[in-house]
């Protein structure tokens, strides 16, 4: 049999480096599918439960490796479903490419079934190259620029294939003639560094600053070296946007942690006191937790010209590398005598880390939130790879968790989206078979995907080197991020219409598939089920009942937004006396650090 277009498909992502790609079947894409089955071990298929679970799977993909990740679809509603988990990939600046089959080309414009106008569906989420193959000698070029693309821009990317044209004969070298295209594999990502004199001007404003604050975020994953003897030489201390999560250890003293509505108290006493800040590879939206404009003398480093002086009016823009332009930028640097902003900033992060554990061990009905986090932190096993949904889990997640060196986190940042924390810790456990995923989920999370994605689990856990991955699951029985977001940013109280949704018994399930399932309701039985479920022979559940009424106080609480709570409290929220009450036990533990003029 002559190798037909989606052979050569599969055959030619296999030379840009790509081993599995993740997708749903339909017949739209059956040639593709059926090149897939005659690659036989030489690619790896893995089906998930939905589309939108295989873009998020491929999104996590690049982002744990650093390579491409590839979802597949069929065409019209499996193309549709694809979007969201591209999003996800395009506002995290992730390397992405769907391939999506389409109807034949004889019937496309005759309102065909299923037929869409995919490249309109797709011309914003892949607006840096979506194309509709039409002749066999195009399909080269298309995978070739969509793979590199994709990786040169970190963006996402779409080839469009109708069915009829993936079981036509492939043409793997176009005829040499005007009008055909003739592309090669290959892309090494350039090593970029600012100019010499750029260094000079960013290395002088940060060796004038006597209060110098690191901003550090997904950029600076690979530097984290270089932060470090950045951060020790200028006496700064180093707060992390979520994607720069695992970026640096939480056990340096002078990391302040998350930043952000989801930050911490030293975070936030970092940028209110600096006069300085350094941002490293970070597009941290809220301009509210970084220095007020004019206090601040600004440095900042992107990859990307069109992400610098965006988010903060900087002084010097270093367009580079992180890791290559923080060690260019080192021998122009001069050490600090002068430790006593650093030996601040270390004090207020070793008293917050007292704050949060009083707060985790805060008694509450029946489980405190909290708590399950701060239990898991010292037991997280070495090199694991933790994933956290969008919800109130993404709370705990950023404040109290240690993240140690060699740990690998991420969650949806740029689009916030629910409904990834599982598909990423699959993708996490076929990227690294060999370590341990733990995916951290809310409720109404697992509920709009993550059961249906604990069936693919249960298919593929057996190729695993390590079963070991655990699925969190906190049990509240309220989509509790909007519920707390309507009553401190709105001042309406909880609409339980919108806010409550149904029990289900989640360890129960995994035990009907073939999973482990560990159901805690009191707190004391927190560790125990820890160590069971880190230690399970399978993927394990671990459904924990938790109090909806634990309150995630936000590092600097203005005045409108106690206002707007206590007015939710006052017109009729039906859990006002449980929150009064578990509010009283958090703010007693809270630590409000004063904002110093040095």
């Amino acid at each position: 049999m002559s190798e037909q277009v989606g052979d050569f498909i599969i055959r030619r992502l296999g030379e840009w480096g790509v081993k599995r790609i993740y997708g749903y079947p339909g017949d739209g894409s059956n040639g593709i599918m059926g090149a897939l089955n005659r690659a036989d071990d030489r690619f790896e298929f893995i089906q998930t439960r939905h589309e939108e679970m295989a873009a998020f799977m491929a999104c996590a993909h690049a982002k744990f490796t650093g390579e491409v990740g590839v979802c597949t679809a069929t065409s019209g509603p499996g193309a549709i479903h694809l979007l969201n988990g591209l999003y996800d990939a395009k506002k995290d600046h992730q390397p992405v490419v769907a391939i999506v089959g389409q109807q034949a080309r004889a019937a496309m414009g005759g309102e065909y079934q299923q037929e869409v106008d995919l490249v309109s569906l797709f011309k914003d989420v892949a607006h840096e190259f979506v194309h509709m193959a039409t002749s066999p000698a195009q399909v080269r070029h298309l995978i070739d620029r969509a793979v590199r693309i994709a990786l040169s821009k970190r963006t996402v990317t779409a080839v469009i294939v109708p069915n009829d044209l993936q079981s036509q004969p492939a043409v793997e070298t176009p005829p040499r003639a005007h009008g055909t295209v003739h592309s090669g594999v290959g892309y090494v990502r350039p090593r970029v560094v600012p100019h010499e004199e750029e260094l000079r001007q960013a290395a002088a404003v940060l060796n004038e600053g006597e209060r110098v604050a690191i901003l550090v975020g997904a950029g600076a994953l690979g530097a984290t070296d270089e932060v470090i003897q950045v951060a020790e030489k200028l006496g700064a201390g180093v707060a992390k946007a979520l994607l720069g999560r695992a970026a640096l250890p939480d056990d340096l003293p002078f990391v302040t942690g998350s930043i952000g509505l989801l930050g911490t108290n030293p975070s936030w006493e970092l940028m209110s006191n600096c006069d300085t800040l350094l941002m490293i590879g970070s597009g941290f939206p809220y301009s509210e937790f970084l220095p007020e404009e004019g206090q601040a003398r600004g440095v900042q480093i992107d990859i990307d010209g069109g992400q610098v002086s965006m988010r903060y009016p900087m002084e010097v823009n270093l367009v580079g590398d992180s890791a290559a332009t923080l060690q260019a930028l080192l021998p122009h640097l001069k050490q600090k005598t002068d430790r006593d902003w650093r030996e601040h900033i270390e004090k207020s992060i070793a008293q917050w880390w007292e704050v949060l554990e009083e707060r985790a061990m805060a008694d509450a009905d029946p489980v405190n939130p909290q708590r399950v986090f701060w239990e898991l932190s010292p037991k997280l096993p070495d090199n694991c790879i933790l994933t956290s949904d969008s919800g109130s889990a993404a709370n705990w997640y950023a404040r109290d968790l240690k993240l140690r060196r060699g740990m690998m986190a991420s969650l949806s940042g740029g689009l916030a989206t629910m409904g990834n924390g599982v598909p990423y810790a699959i993708a996490a456990k076929f990227a690294y078979p060999e370590r341990v995923a733990i995916a951290m989920v809310g409720d109404g999370a697992m509920q709009m995907n993550g059961n249906a994605e604990l069936v693919t689990i249960a298919k593929y856990w057996q190729r695993w080197s390590d079963p070991r991955l655990v699925i969190m699951v906190l049990n509240n029985q309220d989509l509790n991020q909007v519920t707390w977001e309507m009553r401190v940013m709105e001042g309406d109280p909880k609409y339980e219409a919108s806010q409550n949704i149904p029990d289900f018994p989640y360890a129960d399930y995994a035990e009907l598939i073939g999973l482990k399932g560990i159901k805690v309701t009191e707190s004391e039985a927190l560790a125990g089920a820890w160590d069971r479920a880190l230690t399970a022979d399978r993927p394990v559940v671990l459904e924990v009942v938790t109090d909806p009424d634990i309150p995630p106080i936000p590092p600097h609480i203005k005045r409108e937004q106690a206002q707007a709570y206590m007015s939710a409290l006052l017109h009729g929220d039906p859990d006002a006396l449980g929150t009064i009450k578990a509010s009283f036990k958090q703010f007693a533990r809270e630590f409000v650090p004063k904002v110093r003029k040095h």
